[in-house]
């Protein structure tokens, strides 16, 4: 299967519904971001399974959600500390990952870090938004790369990576153009009283400090 386009208004608009369709039958999806291309599922304990065997990523290493908006996130328990809440209203949506506490019984153990918590984006790449959005659940997300790898930068690429899945329909990916060597998210452990920095991205821990003070890691 070759890959979909979904760059103009026309093509996003008619790829949503199938890759609604492809993610409520347990396919997996690749696709553009604000960053990199990322792979993703539902996040569904057996979906989440299937897209650590087809990145060959040890369970023990959580993906991330990508959400539509922060209400999406409390509907399935996850809660905000007063460092996630000020880091979500300064800079989601945005290339701003919070590791979030909550979501028990609502989301896959899968998804939770050693640290209990499972990390959540609010996706600035309106597409990607609009397609979650449209699914009605969070995305999950890990860059679309073979271990050791760094991420495709295209669709033709990650199509090539993963060809077995694509030719066996369980893998649909999503064609946005070539992204280029964009650094990954900025992610921000809020599990505990004090944020904590885990990986500096995009934004700079001078950012963070700069937009909510005390509160950043």
């Amino acid at each position: 299967m070759n890959p979909l386009p979904f760059q103009t208004a026309e093509e996003i608009a008619a790829a949503i519904p199938q890759v609604v369709t492809h993610l409520g039958q347990g396919g997996l999806l690749a696709y553009p971001t604000e960053t990199v291309y990322g792979l993703g599922s539902r996040a569904e304990q057996t979906d989440v399974a299937a897209l650590a065997s087809l990145k060959g990523r040890a369970a023990s290493k959580p993906f991330l959600l990508l959400i539509s908006d922060r209400s999406m996130a409390e509907a399935h328990g996850l809660a905000f500390t007063p460092s996630a809440d000020a880091l979500a209203r300064a800079f989601w949506p945005g290339p701003l990952t919070l590791v979030l506490p909550g979501g028990s019984g609502r989301l896959p153990d899968l998804l939770r870090g050693p640290d209990g918590g499972i990390a959540v984006r609010w996706t600035s790449h309106q597409a990607i938004a609009s397609l979650v959005a449209a699914l009605g659940a969070p995305l999950t997300s890990t860059s679309a790369n073979l271990p050791g790898q760094p991420p495709g930068p295209g669709a033709a690429a990650i199509a090539r990576d993963f060809a077995r899945a694509v030719d066996d329909g369980k893998l649909l990916v999503l064609d946005g153009g070539v992204l280029g060597n964009r650094p990954p998210s900025t992610v921000v452990d809020c599990t505990r009283a004090q944020a904590q920095i885990v990986r500096e991205g995009t934004l700079s821990v001078a950012e963070l400090r700069r937009a909510v003070g005390r509160l950043a890691p």
